[in-house]
């Protein structure tokens, strides 16, 4: 089992093969108008704007519901998921995409109880039934002030650095990261000796990490597909676990050397009757 395994998950472009935002946008024929906002006002509040334009031309949650079920997602990607999660693994998300697409996606693929923590924009259906989406981070109250290449709104490595706090400390957890764009540079940067971190190669992180090589504390593999993905990720989790159970194993074995005879003997008749 790999219980003593935390994977963090971009969304965009690492689970599913497109921008979630983008898609939405492009397959409801929204894509001259979202183009001629765009230099006009942040991201987050020009994908609120475009949901409530669609709504004012009749498009419906159901419809967008619909586009969603047909986001591109390599089948490698998720079986992927499920066989982590079948093997204990501690699955998040953090994301700039939103929660009410995300979740609709997740749901529709039988992923969304894999995951047992979703950190993103935050997203739902008002009582008009428009879509209404909001920025993780209040960057007009409070900006995060990470220096590195963030996006307003999110501060990936702040989340990251929640996260491992949480975690237990009595055993070392092992955090496997992976993503592709700008944002995730940050997070792949809070990681340290023995966690994992798996850009996409060819993707803008991957070019940072090969420009900042010397700043990532964590083991990095590059991943192109799905099938990539499935074969990196699962053979990190399968030796991650064979390492921990060498380790502990190691320190069951040392600590009955230091046994005396008679405790050792009295070890050794307990285990005889575990069948």
């Amino acid at each position: 089992m790999a219980a003593d395994i935390v994977v963090i998950f971009d969304f965009d472009k690492t689970i599913i093969d497109c921008d979630s935002d983008n898609w939405v946008v492009d397959e409801l024929g929204a894509t001259e108008l979202f183009n001629q906002l765009l230099p006009t006002m942040p991201w987050n509040s020009l994908m609120d704007r475009m949901m409530k334009e669609l709504h004012s031309q009749g498009t419906k949650i159901e419809d967008i519901v619909a586009v969603l079920k047909n986001t591109p997602i390599h089948p490698r990607i998720i079986q992927a998921i499920k066989s982590a999660h079948a093997l204990g693994c501690d699955l998040k998300i953090v994301s700039d995409a939103n929660v009410f697409f995300i979740d609709t996606i997740l749901k529709h693929h039988g992923l969304r109880e894999c995951f047992s923590e979703i950190n993103t924009n935050p997203g739902f259906v008002d009582e008009e039934g428009r879509l209404r989406i909001f920025p993780h981070h209040d960057f007009i109250k409070s900006p995060h002030g990470c220096h590195h290449p963030c996006p307003p709104n999110m501060c990936k490595g702040i989340v990251i650095e929640r996260i491992q706090v949480s975690l237990s400390v009595e055993e070392k957890k092992t955090i496997i990261y992976l993503g592709d764009g700008l944002g995730d540079l940050c997070p792949s940067l809070k990681l340290g000796d023995g966690d994992y971190v798996m850009p996409r190669k060819n993707f803008p992180v991957w070019d940072l990490i090969c420009k900042n090589r010397r700043l990532i504390k964590a083991e990095v593999s590059e991943w192109s597909n799905g099938e990539e993905f499935e074969h990196v990720f699962l053979h990190h989790i399968s030796r991650i676990s064979i390492e921990k159970n060498t380790a502990q194993q190691y320190s069951v074995d040392c600590k009955l050397q230091t046994l005396p005879s008679s405790a050792h003997e009295a070890f050794s008749k307990s285990l005889s009757v575990i069948h």
